[in-house]
């Protein structure tokens, strides 16, 4: 029997190798986020990395707390109810994607445990690298 990849996420399995975005220009940055009410939103909770080769790329967390990885495109917003309502929409600012808008991706490393699978997507640019991770099954985006 075939052993399962470390990186493979328990619910969801391994989702795409995310090298494939190297030597890939980043075009556009979609980002959905958690609104209720008048208070702040949460999130990023999806980011879509749109490729110059019109790729989408999703990057989240599972409920098994794994960050997946998949070619996805970017699903539409939608009001909950009393609930709140997730909104969809291109970012300009709002994640360190945003700084490397236009620049070519260099690199990709992923970092995993066995239990969880992937944690950790670090994806490198001419200017900086993005760290997506998961963290108490929240999405956490920083730059380095």
């Amino acid at each position: 029997m075939e052993s399962k990849r470390v990186s493979e996420c328990p619910l969801r399995g391994g989702g795409v190798r995310p090298g494939y975005l190297v030597g890939r220009r980043l075009e556009q940055v979609v980002a959905s986020w958690y609104l209720y009410g008048s208070e702040a939103p949460s999130g990023p909770l999806d980011v879509w990395l749109i490729d110059s080769e019109a790729v989408a790329t999703r990057i989240t967390t599972g409920s098994d707390w794994c960050l997946i990885v998949e070619a996805s495109a970017p699903f539409a917003g939608y009001d909950m109810a009393e609930s709140g309502r997730i909104e969809v929409a291109p970012v300009s600012g709002e994640t360190p994607f945003a700084d490397h808008l236009g620049e070519m991706v260099l690199a990709v490393s992923e970092e995993s445990v066995p239990d969880s699978g992937r944690i950790v997507l670090e994806i490198t640019f001419d200017s900086g690298r993005v760290r997506c991770e998961t963290w108490s099954g929240d999405l956490r985006l920083s730059s380095k």
